[in-house]
């Protein structure tokens, strides 16, 4: 493939691309968990709060995103199938005033095993 035939998808071919019901979107599936701080056609902003001993119902979130630690505990994260693809007592949880990139991410639920609130900001890039 050269560089000239790779493209960004574009927001609607992403949305048609999307597998997963909307019923499996972060703020519908998790209310409890999430926070809509800010919402346009380019951008959502959430907030994630889990409590110490909480575990989030399986959720998406749909576009790539940019993730702020606000504070940080140990956590384990399962995919739809239940099977544990990170544990930070493990791998090491990131530490507050991180940021990270990611992609979309498919249905998971996450665990808090630490001993602290987890608190997560988190920037949706719709386009």
């Amino acid at each position: 493939m050269t560089r000239s035939s790779v493209r960004r998808l574009s927001r609607v071919e992403h949305v048609e691309r999307w597998e997963w019901p909307d019923e499996l979107d972060a703020l519908l599936a998790a209310p409890e968990f999430h926070r809509l701080l800010f919402e346009n056609e380019r951008v959502r902003v959430l907030e994630t709060v889990i409590p110490a001993g909480k575990m989030t119902p399986v959720r998406t979130y749909r576009w790539p995103n940019v993730q702020y630690v606000v504070s940080s505990a140990d956590f384990v994260r399962r995919y739809g199938d239940w099977k544990v693809t990170f544990d930070t007592r493990a791998a090491g949880a990131p530490t507050p005033s991180t940021a990270m990139r990611s992609e979309s991410i498919p249905p998971h639920a996450l665990e808090n095993v630490g001993d602290s609130e987890l608190c997560v900001i988190m920037v949706e890039l719709k386009d």
